[in-house]
């Protein structure tokens, strides 16, 4: 009992609660509420995990070792030292929403995801995301997927990025459903850039489309970068009567 007991007053000793320790832990609060009551104890990893978590070695945390405060010991929220050899800050906002706090920011510590409304963290999962990887109603990452998604490759419903994939999409290589505009742009239905690829609508300097209008172009109708605007949409109108009006702002 003796490392149910240190876990106990260790966790109360950060003013964690048993959820908040488990969020830590990648675990569930009745787990954590299992290992205090001594009805089960953690896997080996689980223990390595808790002992960096509180700055303590093992034989501390099971009792064979006299536990004492270090120098230097986190403060609520904030984690230096889990593991020992990766320093990162972690908090977790007490306050929470559908399950999830409000704000979870983890800087560093490996690539556990963490969870928040607002997530901040490696891999990043929330309503907004913001890490290396992130999911999230508005994304922004190295890699991002969101309905709103920026990154180096974004994914989205509106996505801009070196790499973009979306309904509509901006970036160095643009895919879109609807709209793609980039060094190289592809899209079912307007595609602008220095290379254009679309079913429909292709604008760019080579472009390839239905109508395709470019400095050199490729499609049942085109037309020249420069050609005759008014024409150039007319062509549009009678072929793709759908086309949003939008595309007159990458028409001459």
């Amino acid at each position: 009992m003796r490392f149910a007991e240190n876990l106990m007053g260790l966790r109360r000793g950060r003013g964690w609660s048993q959820e908040e320790l488990g969020d830590r832990l990648g675990v569930s609060r009745q787990t954590v509420s299992k290992w205090e009551t001594g009805q089960t104890t953690p896997e080996l990893e689980k223990l390595v995990e808790l002992a960096a978590v509180f700055d303590r070695s093992i034989d501390e945390l099971v009792g064979r070792e006299a536990p004492g405060e270090r120098p230097g010991s986190p403060a609520v929220g904030e984690c230096f030292g889990c593991p020992r050899r990766r320093v990162y800050y972690e908090y977790i906002s007490p306050r929470r929403l559908w399950g999830l706090p409000l704000v979870h920011v983890r800087l560093g510590g490996g690539s556990r995801p963490v969870r928040g409304i607002v997530a901040v963290g490696n891999v990043a999962v929330g309503l907004v995301a913001l890490g290396g990887i992130g999911v999230g109603v508005v994304s922004l990452a190295g890699l991002s997927v969101g309905l709103l998604a920026l990154g180096g490759m974004a994914l989205g419903a509106v996505s801009a990025g070196g790499v973009a994939l979306g309904l509509c999409a901006a970036g160095g290589v643009a895919m879109g459903q609807w709209l793609a505009i980039g060094g190289v742009a592809a899209s079912n239905q307007l595609a602008v850039g220095g290379v254009a690829l679309s079913h429909q609508l292709a604008v760019g300097k080579a472009a390839v489309g239905a109508i395709a209008v470019g400095v050199e172009a490729d499609g049942a109708l085109t037309f020249a970068l420069d050609g005759d605007g008014a024409a150039i949409w007319q062509a549009v109108e009678r072929q793709f009567p759908g086309m949003w009006g939008a595309a007159k702002l990458f028409l001459p």
